[in-house]
């Protein structure tokens, strides 16, 4: 019998490693891993693509997550791949909560982007919105679980009318160095 052995890159042990972590993080979900295999952030979408899809248990509107946070959700998928919508896609919007007040509120994508940033609306007028605080998903709308991290409040704006407050939020992913992902199957 003739053993081989495998070598294995650098990058692969790193990747094999953070989805590890990932994996601990998140213990109470069941997940898939996948690598992102093309990625369309620009001004005006936020989408990828990554290499698991619907022979993994992956279906549409499922959530994604990486290492650091939450990534988006599940538009479309193939038997081994699924379009992913971002969370800095203009078109998507998550609820979330301050992590400390628990004041809610809604982020969507933006269209000046630079692929790290997400803008907080309809912020209730009596919610302390503080700089560096930490924002996660609220478990409500029916597509994120609650709990997951988003990102961090980096500029509160307040405008003469106190309905149009908004803030900026710096995504804990940075999407334009994402590669590997868990997809929520539960």
């Amino acid at each position: 019998v003739k053993k081989s052995k495998v070598k294995q890159s650098k990058g692969e042990r790193d990747a094999a490693a953070s989805t590890a972590g990932e994996k601990e993080k998140y213990g109470e979900y069941k997940t898939v891993s996948g690598y992102v295999i093309n990625r369309d952030i620009s001004n005006y979408t936020g989408m990828v693509v990554i290499n698991v899809g619907s022979d993994d248990g992956v279906q549409p509107n499922m959530t994604v997550i990486a290492d650091k946070g939450l990534v988006g959700n599940v538009v479309s998928v193939t038997s081994n791949t699924a379009k992913v919508q971002t969370i800095v896609d203009p078109a998507s919007s998550v609820s979330c909560i301050i992590s400390t007040s628990k004041d809610a509120f809604i982020t969507k994508g933006s269209i000046n982007n630079s692929g790290r940033e997400i803008r907080a609306t309809y912020i209730p007028t009596d919610a302390v919105l503080v700089q560096d605080t930490s924002v996660e998903t609220s478990g409500l709308g029916g597509i994120y679980p609650k709990g997951i991290h988003v990102g961090t409040i980096k500029e509160v704006v307040n405008t003469k009318n106190p309905t149009d407050k908004y803030a900026t939020i710096e995504t804990a992913v940075d999407f334009s160095k994402l590669d590997t992902v868990l997809v929520i199957l539960n």
